[in-house]
Parts: C-alpha cells; structure tokens; sequence
C-alpha cells in the first residue's frame, strides 16, 4: 500500500528534510507540498539537492485536496501551525513538527509563546511526539505534535534518569550547542556568516528559552512533583547538530546502567560505553542519538552527554518516525540511513 503525504511549509528546512527522507521510502508517495511564498514554484528552484526527485509544484494549502491524503506533515510556524490544522479534515491524519501542540496547557502556551492558542480543542487530543516514550499513544493517534529539537536532546540524556530516580532533581544544569538551521531558514542579521561564523553566543539567558516549557511539564510529570532545570543554549556557526551537555548530581556509573537498560531495544538511541561521550558529527544526516555518562572527579557528581541532528532526530526524522506508527509501518522504514561523515 502507497500512503499519500501532503507537506505544508516544504520550502523551510524542515520541509526539505521530509522530502528527502520520504524519498527513500519504499510506501510513502508525495502528493502535495504547500510553500505560500513560493507558490507556483518547482522544488527543484528552491531546493536545488531535490532536483532528481519527481516532485509537485509548490501550492497555497488552500489548492490542496485533502480528501486525496493519507496523512499530512505540517512544517508551519508556530501560531500558524494551529491555525491552519484546525480548518483541515478531522479525520486527516496529521503531524506537526511545530510547537503549536506540544504544551498541553493554554496558560503554559501563552507563557512561553505569547499569544492565545486558537485550538486548544484540537488539544486534547494530540500527543506529544517523543517517539521512544509516547510509542502505544503515537500509533493511535490523529494528530501527533513534534518536539522541539533542543527539548528532545535533553530529554532523552534525563528521562530514564528522572523515572528512575538515579539523580537529583534540584540541582540539574543544561548546556547545549546548537547549529544555525534550528533558526529556521528565514533571513535574520545574526546568522549573515560575516557575523556568526569564527564564534558562538549564549542566547535565551536566565530560563527564557521556550523549550523550558516542554522540559517544564514532561520532566514534573514523570518525577510526579515540579522539575525546573537550568538551560542555556549557544549559538554555534554549524550548519546541523545538537550537544547536550547535562551536569547531574549521581553516581555516574549507576546513571549508566540506567541509560543502557531503557534504551537497550531502541533501534535510534546507542548508548556508548561508560566514560565514552559523542560528537555531533556521529550523528550527523541521520535519525540516531548517542549519549555518552562520564563521572566527575566531584564524588557524587556525573556528565550526560547526548547529541542528535536537529533537522533529522530533532524534528523531520522524528515525524516520519510517528508517521510510520500511525499507518501501520514498522517505526524504521525510511530512516534506517547511516550518518554522513566527514
């Protein structure tokens, strides 16, 4: 069976992702891709690496025929996102890869992204698209909203440690070095190369990043009581990849054996030897994590290091994860690419 997809949004770079990963999908079909800017376009203008694949024109949404799609990828902005889903079919199969759905309260969405959410009945039931700890919901579900990129690498170096309760829960510090593409692909001052590459920043200082809400509620409701945690992300002039370096008070060999038990049967998630830690470049182009425990000289004190490519693991290769659940494919399919390197 050949399922129908739909991407709106395909002119971003999360849109392309999708299409270059559903390129190499044995029963998946593209039949649709929005880009209301560049409407009327061929993909292979926009996105010149595309050019080999038979692709539709660029459309408005509203020139799609839904009724002719099995399930629909929505790479939308935020505010957007919510927008546009709520006028699609109800019973169209959707995954958001924007942070519309994620936060399951309206306040909490007001708080980090600052307007009102105008879907909030769409909310209940959409399910937060962690694939390796939302699995059961995800293969049920009509609308699966994608994680952010930053808060899926922080979540898979401390969920099995929070469940556990290997670690302190008070005490739990983030830092994350993050390439130029999680910017998006819109032309901001910052990211002109004459002005990002040679350096790095900090960014998003003191707890005003919006992924905190998403480790805000995902990390409280598996301790079963708040979990603030400190996180600053840093600008680095790369073009792909995530480095979560997560300093937890443990002992680190204990915070290992956990690691390597939850994650012994994922097929995406290589937990490395104890006091082994990765590189972004292991993971680079492809749908893997690696996650590294090394002990501090600090007795009591451990280093999680976890790194993922945020275009792939951290936001398309996780949709087409989901995808693969809510039509009947094995998880897998599509995404079993080793990494490009160098």
């Amino acid at each position: 069976m050949t399922h129908r997809i739909a991407i709106l949004g395909a002119s971003g770079y999360t849109g392309a992702e999708l299409v270059r990963l559903i390129a190499g999908h044995p029963s998946m079909s593209i039949v649709a891709l929005s880009g209301e800017r560049k409407a009327g376009m061929a993909m292979a203008e926009v996105f010149p690496h595309l050019r080999h694949i038979d692709l539709p024109r660029l459309c408005r949404i509203e020139e799609i025929d839904f009724a002719q799609v099995d399930l629909c990828f929505c790479a939308l902005p935020h505010k957007t996102s919510q927008a546009v889903i709520r006028e699609l079919p109800k019973t169209l199969k959707i995954v958001d890869l924007s942070a519309d759905f994620r936060l399951r309260e309206a306040e909490a969405y007001k708080t980090w992204y600052g307007n009102d959410h105008v879907a909030m009945e769409l909310q209940a039931e959409a399910v937060y698209g962690l694939t390796e700890f939302y699995r059961d919901e995800i293969r049920a579900a009509r609308l699966v909203a994608g994680t952010g990129c930053n808060a899926a690498t922080g979540q898979f170096a401390l969920r099995p440690l929070i469940a556990a309760g290997v670690i302190g829960l008070d005490d739990i510090i983030l830092d994350m070095k993050c390439a130029v593409s999680g910017a998006g692909r819109s032309l901001k001052e910052n990211l002109l190369h004459a002005e990002l590459s040679e350096g790095f920043n900090a960014y998003a200082l003191g707890g005003t990043h919006r992924h905190l809400g998403e480790f805000d509620q995902e990390f409280s409701a598996l301790a079963g009581r708040p979990v603030r945690v400190q996180f600053t992300p840093h600008l680095v002039p790369a073009n792909r990849g995530i480095l979560c370096t997560a300093y937890v008070s443990g002992d680190a060999a204990e915070s290992h054996a956990t690691l390597a038990r939850a994650y012994a049967d994922e097929p995406f998630v290589e937990v490395l030897p104890l006091g082994s830690a990765p590189s972004s470049h292991d993971v680079r182009g492809s749908n893997f994590v690696h996650i590294g425990v090394v002990g501090d000289r600090i007795a009591g004190r451990a280093i999680v290091v976890a790194v993922l490519d945020n275009l792939t693991k951290g936001s398309s290769g996780q949709a087409l994860q989901n995808a693969n659940l809510m039509l009947g494919e094995d998880e897998t399919t599509g995404l079993m690419m080793a990494p490009l390197f160098p």
